[in-house]
C-alpha cells in the first residue's frame, strides 16, 4: 500500500507552491487535516474547474475534472463543492488562481 500525505499538509504545499509562482491560493474550506479529501477550485477569467481527487485503475493518485472539461459560473461551482460537502464532511476546498485553468501542483488530469 503506498503512503499517503495527511490533507493538511498536502494543502500547506499546494498553497505554498501556487503563492511561489505568483499565483495566489486561499483554503475556502478546512477539511479533517489528516483524512480529508481535497477538491481544487481552478479560477480564471472564463470561471472555474472544479477538480477532485481520484484514483486511477491502478491505484495512483490522479485528478478529475468534476465540472467538466469547460468551465463554469461560480454558482454551478459552488452548488457541486455544497454537494460534496454533504457526502464528506471532512472534505477541504482550495482555490487557486489559474488563468490557464492549470493547477499550480503536480496533477495526473484523467
Amino acid at each position: 500500500m503506498e503512503p499517503r500525505v495527511k490533507a493538511g499538509i498536502w494543502v500547506s504545499m499546494a498553497t505554498r507552491l501556487s503563492d511561489a509562482a505568483g499565483r495566489p491560493a486561499v483554503v475556502v474550506r478546512k477539511g479533517d487535516p489528516d483524512s480529508g479529501g481535497v477538491l481544487c477550485l481552478l479560477r480564471g477569467r472564463a470561471g472555474l474547474v472544479v477538480l477532485s481527487q481520484v484514483r486511477d485503475a491502478e491505484g495512483r493518485p490522479a485528478w478529475l475534472r468534476a465540472t467538466g472539461e469547460a468551465p463554469v459560473d461560480d454558482a454551478t461551482a459552488d452548488a457541486y463543492v455544497e454537494r460534496q460537502v454533504k457526502r464528506d464532511p471532512d472534505l477541504w476546498v482550495v482555490e487557486f488562481e489559474a488563468p490557464d485553468f492549470k493547477p499550480p501542483f503536480e496533477a495526473r488530469l484523467l
